[in-house]
């Protein structure tokens, strides 16, 4: 890296800095820097300051809102979010079904949906896993059945992350049972409002509701929600996934976890010493910064 580069990635650190500390509500902060899990309106609350400033959608095209950073600005960026105790941003539609939308779907699907995403007008979830088909997605049964210019869907998805406070789903279907399981499934976009959706909590274990199953009976989808051609689906689904795993990573919000850790470790006793001093300790914590050191260059890698 030049001198002339570093000096300008530092200056963009200082404005990153400098935007968070004056506009990220105290409130919101609070709540993040508590460890508290933060509301969809605070997260919402947080999206609409960064669209104000055109900050919302780092990895889309800059015409479709998104922003001109290199990916070590975007590293910055998330980095000193994190550190700030930035509430993480909803990633189902800026980091998944958007940027499918922006490279799969039609001029009438990216001109209505992508504004509402970055203006986080509708929240979405995720509709891959059913009842007997989690690892084997391909297994999946809820059809969808051609009717006129819809598409009839019946069927179930379960673990759907934050169906209850969703607006709409980007959800797998099979469109041809009679062909090779991964040739016949095909992606809708699904208003969960419409009829025939019935949405039913999962408690956990520590008694959070944050899981759910939702049951399609007859649903109608216009045909024109479907994403990209039919039975494609299998191939749009991985493109999400892989998106999902790099910029889900949340390297930040790890980094500033792990600094965390170390304070933590520095104050507790442990062995009549402090736990930071343990050699066990020491080791796992080495670990864990290689891996995240590994995790952070792939991120910047993939941008």
């Amino acid at each position: 890296m030049s001198t002339t580069e570093s000096a300008d990635l530092t200056a963009f650190r200082s404005e990153v800095r400098a935007f968070i500390r004056d506009y990220l509500p105290d409130d919101i902060r609070e709540t993040v820097r508590s460890g508290r899990l933060g509301t969809a309106a605070e997260t919402a609350r947080w999206q609409k300051i960064l669209f104000e400033k055109g900050w919302v959608a780092p990895s889309w095209p800059v015409e479709l809102g998104g922003v001109d950073w290199t990916p070590m600005q975007r590293n910055i960026f998330e980095e000193e979010s994190a550190m700030a105790d930035c509430p993480p941003l909803d990633p189902m539609g800026l980091s998944m079904i958007g940027p499918l939308i922006i490279a799969r779907g039609s001029q009438e699907q990216k001109d209505f949906y992508l504004p509402r995403i970055l203006r986080s007008e509708e929240k979405w979830c995720q509709g891959y896993s059913e009842p007997g088909s989690g690892s084997d997605l391909a297994s999946l049964q809820t059809r969808a059945v051609p009717d006129g210019d819809d598409y009839v869907v019946n069927g179930t998805k379960i673990w759907t992350s934050g169906a209850h406070a969703a607006d709409r789903i980007f959800c797998l279907v099979r469109t041809d049972p009679d062909v090779k399981a991964q040739e016949g499934i095909s992606l809708l976009l699904i208003d969960l409002k419409t009829p025939g959706i019935t949405i039913r909590p999962i408690i956990g274990l520590n008694e959070m509701h944050f899981f759910n199953q939702i049951f399609f009976d007859d649903v109608r989808v216009p045909m024109a929600n479907r994403v990209g051609e039919e039975n494609m689906g299998w191939t749009y689904a991985k493109e999400v996934l892989g998106s999902e795993r790099l910029q889900l990573s949340r390297t930040g919000e790890n980094k500033r976890l792990l600094r965390l850790l170390k304070t933590i470790a520095a104050q507790e006793d442990h062995g009549g010493g402090k736990l930071a001093e343990q050699d066990w300790f020491r080791r796992k914590l080495r670990r864990a910064e290689v891996r995240l050191k590994a995790l952070d260059y792939t991120s910047r890698l993939n941008c």
